[in-house]
């Protein structure tokens, strides 16, 4: 890591974040993920500012993004996808992580609202 430029050497403390370029950032890891991510620069800017009291994760995002883009309740979102709505509101709030199908399901319905109602 000795070798890297500046702008491209890991954080490794809570300090770094403060000088943090939030655009190139968001950036990457929207390059990395491969599509935008809704509510990603507001996080980092959050990040920035120190106010980290709250982690918020790229599949939360993606999950808060199906649910609203499909116009459903935390409710009815979790039934249509089969699982209890408290085990939905755990993900959306950032309690635990969803497994890998329940964000596959997300990011289509995301690129295919349409999708939620044939889940009816």
């Amino acid at each position: 890591m000795k070798n890297l430029p500046e702008s491209e050497k890991p954080f490794t403390s809570l300090a770094d974040f403060a000088n943090m370029d939030v655009e190139a950032t968001a950036r990457a890891i929207e390059a990395d993920e491969g599509e935008s991510i809704p509510g990603l620069r507001e996080a980092l800017e959050e990040v920035k500012q120190g106010k980290i009291a709250r982690v918020t994760t790229p599949e939360q995002l993606l999950l808060r993004q199906a649910r609203k883009m499909s116009g459903l309740s935390q409710t009815e979102f979790a039934k249509r996808i089969g699982t209890p709505v408290a085990t939905m509101r755990g993900w959306e709030q950032g309690r635990f992580s969803p497994p890998g199908t329940a964000t596959a399901l997300a990011r289509l319905i995301t690129k295919h609202p349409e999708l939620a109602e044939e889940l009816a």
